[in-house]
């Protein structure tokens, strides 16, 4: 190993960067709605919405500001996290892994400078439109660069099984979703669960330390695949009265499961997240179980359908999976908003 730069502690960056009263304020009121859509006390929607990758401040800002204007629209039946992801996990290693390795797509890889662009882009995410953040956990050393900023944390497919990641998620004072892994395995995922919504002692960043356990933590089906490398959905009925039935077999703090619409529950085909995403309302809809537990959806959207290469010049267009452009996030976020407004008037 080569050891280029020395980068710099979060208290450091916190200091450069520090959170308002009134931001902090802002941010204590999203978490604690957020709370009671996980415990039940709120019956509305959670939606963690927005790019495959946050590739670029000026976009996501945008994008941000006008979920904030349809956030108001349908208030009384959704609540929406910006999907702010700033690390991307590589299947095979390659590619653009995120704002945190490069600030800027086209140019070399400076961690040192990421850890400082990241932490900016979640906070004025959250001064400029009252959004308190969702970001995935690829790398458990590096949540409190993040941790009084985020209210929610995915733990993906491919780090599900890692002990640290269980572990952290324990400790940290928000909703954790676990996914399931690339294989299916539903036990897998649960144990993961299981694990960060009890107690440990471990050691983080260089201290022992002790956690009272996450019971904010969930599963998360977000499709896999098969031995041959194909996708398989699991957002069906059966595949979610599946995973309740295991929930049942186990005594757990919480019970929550989020939906992904994307990954390989479309085949990474951005526009069936239209058509998953109110069949699992569907599903909430038909069963009473079903739509307790479901608290929400995930669901990749930008300003301009698809995506396009690392060096492409078209704003707001991903440079890593396709996502659903802007007018078709907004029409689908208005039909679920009337969809949910129906099962909870029944």
């Amino acid at each position: 190993m080569k050891f280029k730069r020395k980068v710099l502690e979060p208290e450091e960056i916190k200091e450069m960067y520090p959170l308002s009263k009134d931001l902090e304020k802002i941010k204590k009121d999203n978490d604690e709605q957020i709370r009671k859509i996980f415990t039940g006390e709120d019956n509305r929607l959670f939606l963690i919405i927005g790019p495959c990758s946050a590739d670029r401040e000026d976009a996501v800002i945008d994008y941000c500001k006008r979920l904030r204007v349809l956030q108001e629209k349908v208030k009384d039946a959704i609540f929406m996290v910006p999907r702010i992801y700033t690390n991307k996990p590589r299947t095979t290693g390659e590619g653009y892994k995120g704002m945190l390795h490069q600030p800027n797509p086209n140019a070399d890889v400076d961690m040192a400078k990421g850890v400082i662009a990241v932490r900016k882009l979640h906070m004025d995410v959250l001064e400029q439109t009252h959004f308190s953040t969702a970001d995935e956990m690829l790398y458990p050393d590096n949540h409190l660069y993040l941790s009084d900023l985020l209210s929610y944390v995915a733990v993906g497919a491919r780090s599900v099984e890692n002990q640290e990641h269980r572990l952290v998620a324990s400790g940290v004072d928000m909703p954790v979703g676990m996914k399931n892994p690339t294989s299916g395995d539903y036990k897998v995922m649960l144990n993961s669960v299981n694990a960060a919504q009890h107690p440990h002692t471990f050691i983080y960043r260089g201290w022992e330390v002790e956690t009272k356990g996450n019971p904010l933590a969930h599963t998360i089906l977000r499709g896999y695949t098969n031995k041959h490398g194909d996708s398989n959905p699991n957002y069906h009925y059966e595949d979610i009265l599946r995973l309740i039935n295991m929930y049942d077999e186990n005594k757990y703090l919480n019970r929550a499961i989020i939906i992904d619409c994307n990954h390989n529950n479309s085949g990474k085909k951005f526009e069936e997240q239209i058509r998953i995403a109110k069949e699992v309302l569907h599903s909430k809809g038909h069963s009473e179980i079903i739509n307790k537990l479901v608290k929400g959806l995930m669901i990749e959207s930008y300003l301009e359908d698809g995506s396009q290469p690392v060096d492409g010049a078209i704003y707001g267009k991903s440079i890593t999976d396709p996502c659903l452009g802007w007018e078709k996030t907004e029409n689908l976020v208005l039909e679920l908003a009337e969809q949910i407004r129906k099962i909870n008037s029944k």
